[in-house]
């Protein structure tokens, strides 16, 4: 399976909207990722081209501390 690369940016933004259900959709695309032996690798654009990666999480107890910290702060 490939690496899947996710927009730091585009978490951000769904932090900022409180949206949930698309940032669930996300994480559960990640974590069927690492199950199947792949990483998930954070980025962010700069630029219309430009992908800068700065992380890479290769196991389901990373990828849950990730969560819970984009997690954190949105409202019930």
């Amino acid at each position: 399976m490939e690496d899947l690369k996710i927009d730091v940016t585009r978490v951000e933004e769904l932090q900022m909207i409180n949206n949930k259900a698309e940032l669930d959709l996300l994480f559960a695309r990640a974590k069927s990722a690492i199950v199947n032996g792949a990483s998930v690798i954070l980025y962010r654009k700069w630029g219309q081209l430009t992908e800068a990666p700065f992380d890479q999480i290769t196991t389901e107890a990373d990828l849950d501390a990730y969560r819970k910290t984009v997690f954190k702060y949105l409202s019930d």
